[in-house]
């Protein structure tokens, strides 16, 4: 049974992968902000404080907010970039070699946009920490009742079938797309162990879901 740390549990993506993992085939140890009651091992941390994990084969970073949630660019680089780089070495000092984050469609460390490019940086980031596989989720805009109240966000879901009319081919990426499609996805890339890193977009996602 492979032993998985589960980070942003309490999340959109988080609460998904929770809903659709096999407990037969994976253990998962949660470590976020707060508990979820839903696993019997769960470290509760701000991610900013000194981070002891126990040994697992894959971590599972779900972490991330908006600006507006966080209350500023600063607060949101801390959730974003900090903290997932922060849960993803205390991961590699733990023992794991493969880990799976989530960030976004557009994500680039030289992007105009702040999001775009905080999210770029968290991807050249892990890649620096060279895990043996590095599975990176790009998803377009995620689908689903969020915990926390969005109401840009919110705005967008509504019109996304809409959207979706004008976003074919390429743009498809940015579409809308389940957060069960994505957690369902982050559990089949739990399989996987071909070394490299591995970016997989809306298309992809929708692929390892149905696996």
């Amino acid at each position: 049974m492979k032993r998985v740390l589960l980070a942003g549990a309490t999340g959109l993506v988080g609460r998904a992968v929770l809903d659709h993992y096999n407990a037969d085939s994976l253990s998962i140890t949660t470590v976020g902000r707060r508990a979820t009651k839903r696993v019997s091992e769960e470290i509760i941390t701000d991610f900013a404080a000194p981070l002891s994990l126990p040994p697992a084969d894959i971590a599972i970073c779900a972490l991330g907010t908006t600006i507006a949630s966080a209350g500023s660019k600063d607060a949101f680089r801390a959730v974003d970039h900090h903290a997932v780089l922060h849960f993803a070495a205390a991961a590699q000092a733990a023992g794991v070699h493969h880990v799976i984050a989530v960030t976004a469609v557009g994500a680039n460390p030289k992007a105009g946009v702040f999001y775009s490019r905080v999210k770029g940086e968290t991807e050249r980031d892990l890649e620096a920490l060279n895990f043996l596989r590095l599975d990176i989720a790009q998803p377009g805009l995620l689908l689903g009742q969020r915990s926390q109240s969005r109401p840009v966000e919110s705005l967008l879901q509504t019109v996304d079938p809409v959207m979706r009319l004008f976003m074919k081919g390429p743009m498809d990426r940015y579409a809308g797309i389940a957060a069960s499609v994505v957690g369902k996805a982050l559990l089949a890339l739990c399989a996987n162990s071909d070394i490299g890193v591995y970016r997989h977009e809306n298309r992809a996602l929708h692929r390892l879901s149905e696996v």
